[in-house]
């Protein structure tokens, strides 16, 4: 980051308006990117209101906060550059082939997305509501607000129990390892999908 500038006015960098959120009960939420000024001072370097994609008619909407290779490169906001790139591509599946995504979701009142399974290292983290956790054995856990799952490329699903309120989730999703069950590996499966999810692109070694 090269800029001299010191405040979040001067360093918030907005483009077109953001798709607007879904749910009518949660707040809305912006991003805040620092970075480093040519003193090597600690700046913001963009403010960036969240932009929703929804999915299931409306029923589920994601955020996509973030997304960067792994080790990332902060020099001359290569990272920024990369997520950028990756988001105005449009070819961002639910993780990253080496790297990280950070995404927010939000769940309609009784929604429940597919049972589906990511090649990833996952933490979910409930900011809003509460949240079913489903997995293929037929256990459910209901999560509340400040509860973490960590997702171990199992098969899962989750749902909003509340039949009033939206649910929210933070989730950060790192590329692993083939995972080899019983000499079986267990790639990315998508269950019956969803309509506009694209794959990882990460499940081919």
């Amino acid at each position: 980051m090269s800029s001299n500038s010191t405040t979040s006015n001067e360093t918030t960098k907005h483009q077109a308006e953001p798709p607007a959120q879904l749910s009518t009960n949660l707040p809305s939420t912006a991003t805040y990117i620092t970075g480093h000024n040519n003193e090597g001072k600690a700046i913001v370097h963009s403010v960036r209101p969240a932009a929703w994609k929804a999915f299931e008619g409306g029923a589920m909407g994601f955020n996509q906060i973030y997304t960067n290779a792994f080790w990332a490169d902060l020099n001359d906001d290569a990272d920024v550059k990369y997520h950028d790139e990756v988001i105005s591509g449009g070819r961002l599946g639910l993780a990253t082939k080496g790297g990280t995504v950070c995404r927010m979701v939000d769940f309609a009142p009784q929604y429940e997305c597919m049972m589906h399974r990511t090649k990833s290292l996952d933490f979910g983290i409930v900011v809003e509501g509460e949240v079913d956790m489903l997995l293929d054995d037929g256990t459910t856990s209901r999560l509340k607000r400040g509860d973490v799952a960590v997702q171990r490329a199992t098969m899962h699903a989750w749902r909003n129990p509340s039949t009033t309120n939206w649910a929210r989730m933070v989730f950060i999703l790192q590329d692993t390892k083939p995972l080899v069950i019983n000499g079986e590996k267990l790639g990315e499966d998508y269950g019956k999908g969803t309509e506009g999810v694209l794959p990882s692109g990460n499940d081919d070694e």
